[in-house]
Formats: structure tokens, sequence, C-alpha cells
């Protein structure tokens, strides 16, 4: 027998018949009075697209397997019941009778099993989650659901956007300076005899040959290179802030209301 403590593990476990594999256990259904497992849908067919019920009071519970004592067939044509989360005393007595347990099997205990059915036989389902009520659409813990919405949370990280770096090389170019330079030239001076100088030019032959030489002078433009540091260069960082719209999708629950006597209202 499957206990309450074991539903998490049962809903979503393998369903093993006497013939081998069946399917996956979708939903459990509790009893109202007692609280016990008594029914479970098992998923078969392609993709899981059909749902059959089955006891669980023969069922037992082997790691991620449940296993059943009955074949595939008798499974999978089963009475055909909506997964509506909840079972009427109808529908129970039709599973019942088919499976060949309670009111299908021993007609002196019909009023017995019947009125056991009408008192058990509205059955709550339980999902994943363990929950347990009433709701058709969803899990339920109490007489209010809770509603939900995503909320975006936008922050920022510290990525690497880039490299920068100092490279060094030689370059030529022309630098033209203007430099004073100068020079001798001959300049010829003649001056006339006088008592100061008479001495000097008599001095010597009267009439002779003869040269004078003077060495004339110039200036020319010398360049000389020498490396001098001019400046210093480093990379440094700054931090810049910038606006950045952020636009992202979110999702949130709406809960509606239908009313018999008034029309639907969120």
């Amino acid at each position: 027998m499957i206990t309450e403590q074991q539903l998490s593990t049962v809903i979503g476990s393998t369903a093993h018949g006497a013939d081998g594999k069946i399917g996956t256990i979708g939903e459990v259904y509790l009893d109202d009075e007692t609280g016990r497992p008594e029914w479970a849908t098992v998923r078969t067919g392609m993709f899981g697209t059909k749902e059959s019920f089955v006891p669980l009071a023969e069922a037992d519970l082997s790691g991620s397997d449940l296993r059943l004592p009955y074949d595939t067939d008798k499974i999978k044509h089963a009475p055909k019941i909506d997964t509506d989360g909840h079972l009427s005393p109808t529908e129970e007595a039709e599973l019942y009778r088919y499976y060949g347990i309670g009111s299908g099997t021993d007609t002196s205990h019909v009023d017995t099993t019947t009125t056991n059915t009408t008192t058990t036989g509205t059955t709550d389902r339980t999902n994943a989650h363990g929950t347990v009520g009433h709701d058709t659409s969803g899990p339920t813990t109490d007489n209010a659901m809770t509603r939900s919405e995503e909320q975006l949370r936008v922050g920022t990280e510290r990525v690497e956007a880039g490299r920068a770096r100092l490279r060094k090389y030689v370059v030529s170019e022309n630098v033209t300076q203007t430099v004073p330079v100068s020079h001798e030239e001959i300049r010829v001076e003649r001056e006339p005899i006088t008592d100061a100088n008479v001495g000097n030019a008599l001095d010597g032959p009267a009439i002779s040959e003869e040269e004078h030489e003077v060495t004339l002078h110039a200036e020319r433009p010398v360049v000389a290179k020498e490396a001098v540091p001019v400046e210093r260069v480093r990379l440094d960082t700054q931090t810049v802030t910038e606006q950045e719209t952020v636009s992202e999708q979110v999702r949130k629950e709406q809960i509606e209301f239908d009313d018999e006597t008034t029309t639907r209202r969120s």
C-alpha cells in the first residue's frame, strides 16, 4: 500500500504491470476521509497523451518504479474518466467494478460499499508538490491562491572591454636651421707715403720684383646630434558613467473569477 509520505516519489515514477513497463504516473487521488492515496493515473500512448486510472491498494513502490498487479491491456482499457481533479461516486464505482474490487465483486456489500463510495468517493488530486485541494487547474493549499509575478533585477558586472598599449618606434624628419658663418675676403688698401711710413717704403731696393701672400679664413656649419629625454608618457584609466536602457519581458499571473450571478471579473 502506498503511504502519504511516498506521494512525491510516486508522482512521475514509472508504472510496471504484470507484463512489463506501462507508462508514467501522472496524478494521485486521495480519499477525502482518510487522506490515503487511493487512485493514480498512468500516462500511456505516444508522448503520454492518454491517462488511465488504476487502484493503488495493491501497488508496491520500489525506488522510482511503481509495480501494479495488472497487465498493460487491463490498464489501457480502463473506463475513460476525465482527470479533472475529482472522482464522483459514480465514476469511482465504475472503476471498482472494472478492476474487480469493492462493489464490483461482492454484491452482498452493495449498500455498504455504495455508502462508503458516497463518503469516500470524492477524492482529491495531489500534484507533484504534495499539495491537496479541489482545484481543477493547478495546485492549492487552502481556500486562497497565490498570485506571483516576475520582477526584473538589473545590475552591472565588470567585464573586459578592450586593451590599450604604449609602443615606441623611431621616425626621421628633416630639421632646418639657419646659422651665421663668416669668411675672409681680400681687400686692397692703398696708403700714401708719409713721414710715418717713409722708412718702410724705402727699405729695400729701388726697383725689384716681390710677392706677398695672405691666408684667407672662412667658417663652415658643423652639425652634431645627441639624444636627450624630452618627456615621460604613461597609460592611465578613468571611469565614465553613462545611462543604458535595459528591456526584458517579465511574466505575471492574473486571477479572475466566475460568478454565476455576475459577469467574469479580474
